[in-house]
């Protein structure tokens, strides 16, 4: 049997690991989203992809794209004023390369970081819900 006074520390020294272990994996996901704010190109594009959590030695980024959201809704809600233009115009396949590029990017600049192997793209629910909020705002619904 143990006694409570070393059950104790057990716990504590359990519990202190875990913090450690959270912190440092907060501070992971910070320096390799400061790595992204760091690239000119990644940076001035209008959205910004960032490392959402680190699972292992994957790293889960966010997406505009999924195979529920295309690629052009995804650029309609980037670019709005795209929306009035035919599927066939030449500035949606421009946009759709410049958004495979930059979120090509994004990914072999956090796969450049040590300890990263994989990335997984999740769609980014939040930032379509904060555009929607943000149109609400601005046309005054």
């Amino acid at each position: 049997m143990m006694s409570d006074r070393k059950q104790f520390a057990l716990v504590m020294v359990v519990a202190a690991l875990f913090v450690g272990w959270l912190g440092w994996r907060g501070f992971e996901i910070i320096s390799l989203n400061d790595r992204l704010k760091a690239d000119e190109k990644v940076a001035s594009y209008p959205y910004q992809h960032r490392v959402l959590r680190v699972e292992g030695s994957t790293a889960i980024m966010s997406s505009l794209r999924s195979h529920t959201t295309s690629t052009q809704e995804a650029l309609g809600t980037v670019f709005p004023n795209m929306r009035n233009l035919s599927d066939g115009h030449r500035s949606w396949q421009k946009a759709e390369r410049e958004l495979a590029h930059i979120q090509a990017r994004s990914g072999d600049i956090v796969l450049g970081a040590s300890g990263i192997d994989r990335i997984r793209w999740e769609l980014d629910e939040n930032w379509y819900h904060l555009q929607a909020m943000k149109s609400n705002y601005d046309t005054g619904l």
